[in-house]
């Protein structure tokens, strides 16, 4: 191939998928059926079809996948990937997205994939197929900085939630303790973070819990700093 000669190229999206178990930060991975890197670990994902656009592959290959919709999650464009050695097929290209949920159900493996589990963040590094470590390390530090400056924390909350639940959400993806005091009086003098239900949930220990739900605001002003959240 000449320097004037056209690419003729593959596109493909790719899929991190993170949520709070149990107090650690999973992500959703698929065992591949297919070479290459069969049986290795990976992220769901797969190639553009005709007549679909970027999301539209995105959702279908989740679904196709793992049997979760992605039209129910938060699901933003992370970036691409294209490294020309990035495939061992050939120049493929990636378009990655990153989505964030509160707990969700076990997903059910189909088309190329051999099975679909959650699986710890810190116990996968090192391990996927294709540069979907990398992928993952990317969409990992965009959920940590996405938390210090927008209100996407409560993405990963149910509908109803207190603030240790979403102390709880920031201690996970951060990886620190926060103080909880300090932190209850930061999110609660960011207007629009939360806003009260008139609601408590019983504690097994201690006074009922105030329940919130997401408030109208997107950005936080001032930001939720990882250096600052956790000291007076």
């Amino acid at each position: 191939m000449t320097d004037r000669e056209h690419l003729y190229l593959r596109l493909t999206v790719d899929l991190v998928i993170l949520t709070v178990r149990a107090n650690d930060l999973h992500v959703l991975l698929i065992e591949r059926d297919n070479e290459p890197f069969r049986f290795r670990p990976a992220l769901p994902g797969g190639f553009l079809r005709g007549g679909e656009d970027l999301r539209q592959a995105a959702e279908r290959e989740l679904a196709e996948e793992t049997g979760l919709q992605g039209t129910s999650l938060h699901l933003e464009q992370l970036a691409v990937y294209d490294s020309p050695d990035r495939d061992p097929r050939g120049p493929i290209f990636s378009v990655a997205y990153l989505a964030l949920a509160p707990d969700l159900p076990i997903p059910t493996a189909g088309s190329d994939a051999r099975q679909a589990q959650w699986a710890r963040v810190d116990d996968v590094a090192g391990e996927l197929a294709f540069d979907h470590d990398r992928i993952l390390a990317d969409a990992v530090e965009r959920a940590r900085t996405r938390l210090e400056f927008t209100t996407l924390a409560t993405a990963f909350c149910g509908p109803c939630f207190t603030i240790g639940d979403l102390r709880n959400v920031y201690e996970v993806v951060w990886g620190t303790e926060l103080d909880p005091r300090n932190f209850s009086r930061k999110v609660l003098s960011t207007e629009g973070f939360i806003e009260p239900t008139g609601g408590k949930r019983v504690q097994e220990v201690g006074r009922p819990a105030a329940l919130y739900h997401r408030g109208p605001a997107l950005t936080l002003h001032p930001p939720i700093l990882r250096t600052t959240a956790g000291t007076e």
